[in-house]
């Protein structure tokens, strides 16, 4: 053998042994476990208690009285195995009643925090509703005081007006005054 050969060969043991170690020092799984906590039935009694007897007869009622004594056995481990399947479906039933409860209650703490939560959605909506109405009543309120006073300014305008319009009438000219005027006014032309 060539000392490639031995080097690859030393590698692949040395390989094979950590992994080995590995696994052998690892814990024994859940699955594995029950072959060391197993508790197993005492032996039968059956097994290896035929002794030959003399006679057939003999031996016909020695078989009889195993069978009736093997039959027994086998109705009581089928009680037991009854009884145990019962505790288990009732263990389950149990567990599973305690599920659907946890289920419900859970179920309930989520609706109350929905509600809460919708609550304080409500209550954050209605006094911003509250806010922004009285922010709209205070600009209406704004903009009825401004409407007021431009009104105020406009009617103070006309009065005004009018008073300018009744003072400036005290000087206006009838009709056969403003004829003689414009007739001097042509002929006197130095007045203008």
């Amino acid at each position: 053998m060539s000392t490639a050969a031995l080097q690859i060969a030393r590698r692949s043991w040395s390989a094979f042994s950590t992994i080995h170690r590995r696994l052998a020092s690892t814990r024994a799984s859940h699955h594995n476990d029950h072959k060391r906590n197993h508790v197993y039935l005492e032996p039968t009694k059956f097994i290896g208690s035929w002794e030959a007897p003399r006679n057939p007869r003999e031996a016909e009622a020695k078989l009889a009285l195993l069978r009736r004594d093997y039959a027994k056995q086998v109705k009581e481990v089928r009680k037991q195995y009854i009884y145990e399947m019962e505790l288990q479906r009732q263990e389950q039933m149990r567990k599973d009643e305690a599920r659907r409860e946890e289920i419900r209650l859970e179920r309930e703490e989520r609706r109350k925090a929905k509600a809460a939560a919708a609550e304080a959605r409500a209550a954050d909506r209605k006094a911003f509703e509250e806010d922004f109405r009285l922010t709209l009543l205070k600009e209406r309120t704004k903009k009825l005081e401004y409407w007021r006073m431009t009104e105020k300014k406009v009617a103070e305008k006309k009065a005004e007006k009018k008073e300018l319009l009744r003072r400036q009438s005290g000087w206006w000219i009838g009709e056969n005054e403003l004829e003689k005027r414009l007739l001097e006014a042509m002929v006197d032309t130095k007045n203008l």
